[in-house]
């Protein structure tokens, strides 16, 4: 794809699509957006959508899907079993990520269930370049446990490396000479890694990891949940690849891989899962466990009607107008924050624009969560609802200790065809504004703390009258605005 050059000179994302079908958003006082976080907890996860204009949080089941996904979902063959629509899915999957096999599951985390199910046991270690939240559970329910194996440079969160995500080769080769490969019942590989700015993994990486597997027998596993994106930045950032097409580029990727799961709510902009692959080993080691926690293997908890929508959307994966709409307007935002001196994770990843909110309020302790606390400010001052990804998104060790996060950001996610130029441009205002006052921002503390996966459910307060302060502030420089 081209890109398009303006006249007057200024640089900005032109969509490709036309709007057909609107929902109304309502953008609250100030006042009311204080009550809803001391009714939530002060955890963006709890806001309930009457209170919020922009729902940044996500882009998992929030993707705009295409009138051609909605028609499809028109002719869905309601069977429990032996339904055409699946028939359409896994030739979808085999013609897109070339994998034959497909068993569907209700959602990407129900794809690492049935893979921790199948492959994991007690004091099993799997090396990844960097874990998911849900990933993480699941291995260690089982009994594992993760190592992961990213670059030095990965974690400098301002820099200008292409490829953040990729593996570092002389630390997997130490990983499997300290545990012996019978320990490694898999190596897995995130495209993108969401936790570090959605940062992507190169071809050239891959083809080391798929050596390594060879070399010593382990199975290579892909999460391909933001594969489309992780593809796009290849054809952008790595020369080799850059005269391919996408979809030569998505099924070199898929190849290397022996198991590929995914999450449609990301991948193909619709609800869903599922894995696939090559070997009917592998199938065969998982096929029983589909019907014991998600569905029959024609449809694996999924309506039949996203079914149909996911097998369109998988298709339009490939269309790289449609799969760049999200990065380029993330670009847009984080290189604007950037020159109005805001930290931000650069390059800009996938899924979302990625703000340091730890060195932003490095004022705040980091067992005093400065990006939930960030997130819960920005939420205050601009109605938009992003996600903490740092501490509160990690856990505590077995003595109740926190691991402090190898990064503070707050995730402002960019779906796909859903946000305008001008919303980015709002959301960016009301960050700069935010930037300029950090200093008012204080920290929180958890009044209540699941066991589990504790930002999804979690409750905290905060540590002083901040959150009242910078309401104040913002009445002063706003006067009556929103």
């Amino acid at each position: 794809m081209s890109d398009i050059k303006f006249h007057l000179g200024e640089a900005f994302p032109l969509e490709f699509h036309k709007v057909r079908v609107v929902q109304k958003l309502h953008l609250v006082p100030i006042e009311r957006r204080l009550d809803a976080l001391k009714e939530g907890g002060f955890n963006t996860f709890k806001l309930q959508t009457t209170d919020v204009f922009l729902d940044m949080l996500t882009d998992s089941g929030t993707n705009a899907m295409s009138d051609n996904q909605i028609a499809a979902m028109f002719q869905a063959d309601d069977a429990y079993a032996g339904s055409q629509s699946f028939l359409r899915l896994q030739k979808a999957v085999e013609d897109v990520l070339g994998k034959k096999y497909l068993l569907p599951v209700h959602q990407g985390r129900a794809a690492e269930n049935i893979i921790a199910n199948a492959f994991i046991k007690p004091g099993d270690v799997i090396p990844m370049n960097y874990h998911f939240t849900t990933t993480l559970a699941h291995i260690q329910d089982k009994g594992g446990s993760i190592e992961e194996l990213l670059h030095d440079h990965a974690l400098q969160l301002a820099s200008d490396h292409p490829f953040k995500g990729n593996m570092d080769i002389d630390k997997l080769e130490d990983c499997i000479a300290r545990h012996g490969k019978d320990k490694i019942p898999f190596i897995r590989m995130e495209a993108s890694t969401n936790l570090i700015g959605g940062q992507p993994f190169s071809i050239s990486n891959l083809m080391d990891v798929r050596r390594i597997c060879d070399k010593y027998g382990i199975m290579l596993v892909l999460d391909a949940s933001l594969i489309g994106e992780n593809a796009y930045l290849i054809k952008q950032r790595e020369e080799a690849w850059k005269e391919n097409s996408m979809a030569d580029i998505l099924k070199m990727m898929t190849n290397l891989a022996d198991l590929v799961y995914f999450s449609a709510r990301k991948l193909s902009s619709s609800r869903g899962g599922g894995i696939c692959t090559n070997r009917k080993d592998l199938y065969h080691n998982m096929e029983a466990l589909i019907p014991l926690y998600e569905g029959f293997l024609t449809y694996g908890g999924i309506s039949i009607r996203e079914i149909e929508a996911m097998a369109v959307g998988l298709y339009e994966t490939l269309d790289e107008t449609m799969i760049s709409q999200s990065p380029s307007f993330i670009k847009y935002f984080v290189e604007e924050a950037v020159k109005h001196g805001i930290p931000m994770v650069t390059p800009p990843g996938v899924l979302g624009a990625h703000v340091n909110a730890g060195e932003i309020s490095s004022h705040i302790p980091q067992d005093q969560y400065p990006a939930g606390a960030f997130a819960a400010a920005y939420f205050l001052v601009s109605g938009i609802r992003g996600m903490e990804r740092g501490t509160v998104s990690s856990v505590r060790d077995e003595n109740g200790k926190e691991i402090l996060a190898d990064a503070e950001l707050l995730r402002l996610a960019m779906p796909r065809r859903v946000f305008t130029l001008s919303q980015v441009k709002y959301a960016l205002d009301r960050l700069v504004w935010l930037y300029e006052h950090r200093e008012m921002i204080g920290g929180l503390k958890f009044t209540y703390e699941p066991p589990v996966l504790r930002f999804f459910m979690g409750e905290l307060e905060p540590l002083t009258d901040w959150p009242e302060r910078l309401m104040v502030k913002f009445r002063k420089d706003f006067g009556k605005s929103l």
